[in-house]
């Protein structure tokens, strides 16, 4: 199992993998048409958006604004670390069904941070887009479901994994935990697939499942909306 594991986490040859995978101009032109020609980060766009939601989207998003400006002049797992805390700190989970009556719902980052509230997908949002606003590369990072052991219970989970490097094992950022722990140290977690703004992967190795934006529509949703708070 541990084998198991660890091949799918440490995906090989990542940039020749993204390059067989995912054609350069079909990719750019599902991401225009997601509403994401670029990864810039507009700070004011943002604490704007949070202002219109109400006193403590603003508040929680001015003191995360600071964050990632701190975290900017960091090594990126200082970064990481800062980032992961703030949220994990930030944020109550709870179920979608609590929050928005639903069953499955993917709020952005403003959206949670008016509510103060997340589930596990949220957190692993939030965190990716926080991450690439303070400098690290969407390359290095990928959005995970996951399969979790929660005591006798086994569970549907996303958390959000950082690439130091394409041969690196990732970092593991979980709202579950309060610190960041490499893959192998999170048994209790079972890889299913992993996807970013580039793509999308499932299985052990280089297998590729396509584009996030046609594969996904929750996330086809959520960059247009990352792109009107200007994460993008």
């Amino acid at each position: 199992m541990t084998l198991f594991l660890l091949s799918f986490w440490r995906q090989t040859r990542w940039w020749a993998m993204v390059q067989r995978s995912v054609r350069p101009a079909a990719l750019a032109a599902a991401l225009v048409l997601a509403g994401v020609a670029s990864h810039a980060w507009v700070a004011e766009r943002m604490l704007t958006q949070a202002q219109r939601l109400g006193p403590m989207a603003a508040a929680r998003a001015q003191a995360l604004a600071q964050e990632i400006m701190d975290a900017q002049g960091m090594e990126e797992e200082g970064r990481l670390k800062g980032v992961n805390t703030f949220f994990n700190r930030a944020i109550l989970y709870r179920d979608d069904r609590d929050i928005w009556g639903q069953v499955d719902y993917w709020a952005s980052p403003l959206e949670m941070m008016n509510r103060g509230q997340g589930d596990c997908e949220d957190f692993a949002i939030a965190k990716y887009f926080a991450l690439m606003a303070a400098g690290v590369p969407s390359a290095k990072l990928r959005l995970v479901y996951v399969r979790a052991q929660i005591g006798a219970v086994t569970q549907a989970h996303m958390v959000l994994a950082y690439y130091r490097d394409p041969m690196a094992e990732p970092l593991i950022l979980d709202n579950l935990l309060g610190d960041i722990r490499p893959a192998s140290r999170r048994p209790d977690l079972t890889p299913v697939f992993s996807f970013n703004a580039e793509g999308m992967w499932q299985g052990v190795g280089a297998s590729s499942a396509g584009d996030p934006s046609a594969r996904l529509s929750r996330w086809r949703d959520m960059l247009t909306k990352a792109k009107a708070e200007g994460w993008w």
